[in-house]
């Protein structure tokens, strides 16, 4: 009986999670039965997609919101923490600039904020800036730029780690400015940068793309400022 019904939901592409639980069930009639088992397949799907929007979204690491703490952070009046925590400006398809020194948790932030949007069912996109760069210019190479956009246009929220550490060539930068432009009040994007807008022109390829990126980037915008020092030297085993 069992073989039937695991050929049974192999067939209908029901996970064997519906079928390997159902003898731990309990229940009065056959109603609240099936009602239960439906729910419990409901509830491992959404196991499984969040997982799977997990994987897909590319993290370096995982991080969450456990004992993070915003208190060096200079948030706008236009924001608050609920709204980073909860993703509010995602629906809103706005931005973040997150904007501070080498190590004081802006990629902690933006990591967090993605992976509670894959908890409620968003598509993320996590990448170091270079590194997208790369994938762009390979891609177009390969003729496999349309593929990439296309992935690009699904996500909800497109995070954008380490911009404006390395200086672009032209092609690099026109393809950026593509992705930007691709985003643009459809979809949010997070950037961290150590690097105020002054000196992006020493990033991208000229005056006229950089002012170009950061019209779109700035506009319906949230700018937090990380006013901290490096993490990563508070808890260096060296004596600085």
């Amino acid at each position: 009986m069992e073989t039937l019904i695991k050929t049974c939901c192999k067939k209908l592409r029901i996970g064997q999670g519906f079928y390997e639980g159902y003898k731990d069930i309990q229940a009065q009639t056959h109603e609240e039965f099936l009602l239960r088992l439906l729910q419990q397949e409901l509830k491992n799907r959404e196991i499984i997609r969040k997982k799977r929007l997990l994987k897909t979204a590319n993290f370096d690491v995982i991080k969450t919101f456990d004992n993070y703490s915003f208190s060096e952070i200079q948030i706008p009046a236009s924001l608050s923490t609920e709204d980073l925590k909860g993703g509010n400006f995602i629906e809103k398809k706005e931005n973040l600039i997150l904007f501070g020194p080498v190590g004081t948790g802006k990629t902690h932030l933006a990591t967090a904020i993605g992976v509670e949007a894959c908890n409620r069912g968003k598509r993320v996109k996590f990448s170091r800036t270079a590194s997208l760069v790369n994938q762009l210019v390979a891609a177009k190479a390969s003729g496999e730029l349309p593929k990439l956009f296309k992935q690009i246009r699904k996500c909800d929220l497109l995070i954008c780690d380490e911009w404006g550490y390395i200086p672009f060539e032209r092609e690099g930068t026109q393809l950026l400015f593509q992705v930007i432009s691709e985003c643009y009040e459809t979809k949010s994007v997070i950037i961290t940068t150590n690097l105020e807008f002054s000196k992006w022109d020493g990033v991208f390829y000229d005056e006229k793309m950089t002012s170009a990126i950061i019209d779109r980037l700035v506009h319906h915008s949230h700018l937090p400022i990380f006013t901290g020092t490096s993490w990563r030297l508070k808890h260096s085993t060296i004596n600085c």
